[in-house]
């Protein structure tokens, strides 16, 4: 059994959506899943894409995936790798394609000169966070997620608060 990470290519969006989905079911948020293959091409493979994926695959078959970009920090004066989404099919869970995942983004993140290498994970998710805290990283504490969206995003975005 041999894991191989690769960047996703126009074609792929079919599978990446279906890990999307996936995830989603696995979040509990699949109420939230808007994502379409069009909106994937469109992001992921345009001339210019400000989103990059990639697939795990053992023996061909796709098993998991992650979605990053790049984003910046004032404060390092360099770039920093964003993981949006990592997910690995549950069969396929336990046989280190996440490790791999992870460390295939800290090639390129390295790759591109990047200061740090951040995700966000949710609280109950156990298992990812004992991977994550088993190859060095540290939870962010002292920071809090804030989101707009919706009614609240076009309300801000027209001049507009609360």
């Amino acid at each position: 059994m041999s894991i191989v990470i690769r960047q996703a290519k126009r074609g792929d969006e079919a599978q990446i959506l279906s890990f999307i989905r996936a995830l989603a079911d696995y979040e509990k948020l699949s109420d939230e899943v808007a994502a379409t293959s069009d909106h994937l091409r469109q992001t992921l493979f345009s001339a210019h894409p400000k989103a990059f994926a990639l697939i795990a695959e053992i023996d061909d078959e796709p098993v998991g995936f992650a979605i990053y970009f790049f984003n910046f920090s004032t404060f390092l004066g360099k770039h920093g790798l964003y993981l949006e989404d990592l997910y690995v099919r549950e069969a396929r869970r336990g046989a280190g394609v996440g490790k791999a995942l992870l460390a295939r983004l800290a090639q390129i993140a390295l790759e591109h000169d990047c200061g740090r290498m951040e995700w966000s994970v949710l609280d109950w998710n156990a298992p990812s966070i004992a991977l994550y805290k088993s190859l060095g990283a540290n939870p962010m504490d002292e920071w809090t997620v804030y989101r707009l969206k919706g009614e609240a995003l076009d309300k801000l975005a027209a001049g507009g608060g609360a």
